[in-house]
């Protein structure tokens, strides 16, 4: 076991500050990593601040972050797919059981004993709860690791690891390619990523945005029309014509209204999770045969053939970087969607702590 910093909150309701957290000896499995750049999720907000506490009750002190790019400083003897020197990346888990049929199918997302990368229990009782990337370095299982393409921008290439695997798994899933008609409702973080993905894939792209604002920014990163949702007219123009729509709305909103846009067969996948249940109408589902589906990050597999792909198009998000110094004001901002689109964190700031 060796100490490292790290930046944690103490409560729910203090800011984020510098700590020193265990990390685990390598073994013979293990990948030493060196943290370059971690992304900041509005998750790593809700877990901070004890947001979700009925579904995943925060342990204190915590350390945030999913989202992590970094430098293998050390391998374990049965490591084969890593050496050091090597740019690697860890997403939202660090562990499963490695046995079940989820596993077994490259989907570790759906594992029913996951490790998320902060605030599972830890088995290896280095500490109590698995602490995230907001920290100098961590230690994982080398098959979840994953291999970051060089030609990448480190800061762009960190927010991949959730927001870019979170939107790019459903568009695999459901079949988006060239020829068809692609809706992304919403331009944050999540939305952001998804009209990048929908446009590489050679999909007819539209953004839905209540913010007209907004479509200077949508024209720019793909998007090939851009609906203001508040207008009813340009909405009806758009009727029945969608083979699929990806809602990353986190705030309620009618999602009757893109259910209707959905051709026959047509899918909509919501990425955004609403705090509140959302009605649904059952005719606008039954009429056209149509779904309405959930989808959380991928698996492993999934994950690496998405850094690939954005290896292959060069596609990146859209980062602020900032010092884990900002941490606290970057989550202000966030609150207030005052970012475009990602804040990234250089850890090369925490030396300085």
């Amino acid at each position: 076991m060796y100490k490292t910093k790290a930046y944690s909150a103490a409560s729910a309701t203090s800011s984020l500050a510098s700590i020193s957290i265990p990390r685990r000896d390598s073994t013979d499995r293990d990948v030493q990593i060196e943290i370059l750049f971690c992304g900041v999720c509005h998750s790593d907000l809700h877990y901070a601040r004890d947001e979700w506490h009925d579904v995943m009750p925060t342990v204190y002190p915590c350390v945030p972050g999913h989202e992590i790019v970094g430098r293998v400083t050390k391998t374990g003897s049965a490591v084969s797919k890593f050496k050091e020197g090597d740019l690697v990346g860890i997403g939202c888990l660090v562990d499963s059981d490695h046995t079940c049929p989820n596993c077994r199918a490259g989907l570790q997302q759906f594992c029913p004993n996951q490790v998320l990368t902060y605030g599972s229990p830890d088995k290896h009782r280095t500490a109590p709860v698995t602490y995230g990337g907001y920290s100098e370095s961590i230690v994982v299982d080398e098959s979840f690791v994953l291999r970051i393409p060089v030609n990448l921008s480190l800061a762009g290439a960190a927010p991949l690891l959730c927001a870019g695997i979170t939107t790019y798994s459903p568009m695999r899933h459901w079949g988006v390619t060239k020829g068809k008609k692609v809706g992304v409702v919403g331009l944050g973080g999540l939305g952001h990523m998804g009209v990048k993905f929908a446009h590489a894939f050679g999909a007819h792209t539209v953004v839905f945005t209540t913010s007209p604002n907004k479509k200077e920014d949508a024209l720019r990163l793909g998007a090939d029309e851009v609906v203001v949702s508040r207008n009813a007219d340009a909405m009806q123009k758009q009727a029945g014509s969608f083979d699929f729509i990806l809602d990353c709305v986190a705030a309620e909103h009618d999602i009757n209204a893109y259910i209707n846009l959905l051709t026959r067969d047509g899918n909509i996948t919501l990425v955004g999770a609403p705090e509140k249940p959302l009605p649904v109408s059952a005719f606008s589902l039954i009429m056209g045969r149509r779904s309405l589906s959930g989808s959380p990050i991928g698996g492993i597999p999934e994950t690496q053939e998405m850094l690939d792909f954005c290896g292959q198009h060069n596609i990146t998000a859209d980062v602020e970087v900032i010092p884990i110094q900002k941490i606290n004001e970057a989550y202000e901002r966030m609150v207030r969607s005052d970012v475009k689109y990602r804040f990234s964190i250089d850890m090369a700031s925490l030396k300085a702590e």
